[in-house]
């Protein structure tokens, strides 16, 4: 490791340690591949970087903020969390998308061609992997970046450990041309859910994804789009909850060589 690498982690462990007692989350940034300067929150303890990370992206429309609900309770799990904001989304739960506000600055306007957020999603998780995960590191993406990090998969191997898709879409026009034909390099479990009637969306994936490597979860009831599924305020969010932490137990958490199939 270079001495500016570990003088820069050092750095960032002292800032956290140093912020505001009581907050959930610190605040951070680092660049896009193109300059763009993104920003993500941090949960987690920062002089214990053995945990698994999983970085969390959000949905069309949305922000960082998605994930203030979900973000503690996977910490309360075992893992850090990073909750990164896409050039690609707006405000919810009262957090603005401080990554689209400075895209705007620079004269892009804010849209809904998703894959101009690839490199954010790429970029987040190689910041991740340098900078905060020593153990395992999960993606994990809501609506059109749970497409996207297929994609980052597909193009990066070994980049990351596992992925959470919270409603890919293996028919939407963006991604036709490289989804299905890639997925056989993936070589990292994949859990994939979403509400009841997107099932179609990303059953083609699911089945070309190797069967020891795919779990799924669909709901009994309507069912909720995206990571919102696991929000409180839907009656339904326990299943996905069961779900996805046996998911994550069994795949990230147990010592190696106990998984059961």
């Amino acid at each position: 490791m270079s001495n500016f690498r570990q003088v820069s982690k050092l750095v960032f462990a002292l800032t956290l340690l140093s912020a505001t007692p009581g907050r959930a989350q610190e605040e951070i940034t680092f660049d896009s591949s193109d300059g763009l300067k993104l920003t993500a929150d941090f949960y987690g303890d920062p002089t214990d970087r053995s945990r698994p990370l999983i970085c969390l992206f959000h949905q069309a429309g949305w922000s960082r903020g998605e994930y203030r609900e979900i973000a503690p309770k996977l910490v309360a799990m075992g893992f850090h969390c990073l909750a990164v904001d896409a050039r690609s989304g707006g405000e919810v739960n009262g957090v603005v998308n401080e990554t689209v506000q400075r895209n705007q600055q620079r004269g892009e306007k804010v849209g809904y061609d998703f894959i101009k957020a690839y490199p954010d999603v790429v970029a987040a998780l190689k910041y991740a992997r340098n900078n905060l995960a020593e153990g395992k590191l999960i993606a994990w993406g809501s609506s059109y970046s749970s497409t996207l990090i297929l994609k980052a998969s597909i193009d990066n191997e070994g980049l990351v450990d596992g992925t959470l898709s919270f409603a890919p879409n293996a028919k939407a026009d963006w991604a036709q041309p490289w989804l299905l034909p890639g997925l056989a390099k993936i070589k990292h479990p994949v859990f994939i859910t979403s509400a009841k009637d997107e099932k179609p969306n990303w059953q083609p994936i699911y089945e070309n994804l190797p069967p020891e490597l795919r779990s799924s979860y669909l709901p009994k009831t309507k069912g909720n789009h995206g990571s919102r599924a696991l929000w409180e305020e839907f009656a339904d969010h326990t299943g996905y909850w069961t779900a996805v932490t046996q998911f994550l137990e069994t795949r990230f958490l147990q010592p190696a060589g106990s998984v059961s199939e």
